[in-house]
């Protein structure tokens, strides 16, 4: 029989290619695992999508539009 381990072999790190510690996943670091939280945060990473951007809808206004709060100018003394 074979004495080789029932393990997969080790992958490198996807950030800087250094093996791999079983504490941080598939990365070798708490440093890596963040940069790459950050790059998904950050919009980094993207899923492939055969929509093009017209066919996205449109995010709301972040204005303050709609929340219920009148922010506009006051008309005193107008009656």
């Amino acid at each position: 029989m074979d004495d080789a381990p029932l393990t997969a072999p080790a992958r490198p790190c996807p950030i800087c290619g250094k093996p791999a510690a079983r504490k941080f996943g598939v990365f070798c670091s708490e440093r890596c695992s963040l940069v790459d939280l950050g790059r998904w945060l950050g919009e980094g990473y993207r899923v492939p999508t055969s929509e093009s951007p017209e066919d996205t809808p449109a995010k709301p206004a972040r204005d303050g539009a709609g929340d219920g709060r009148d922010d506009g100018p006051e008309d005193e003394g107008t009656e």
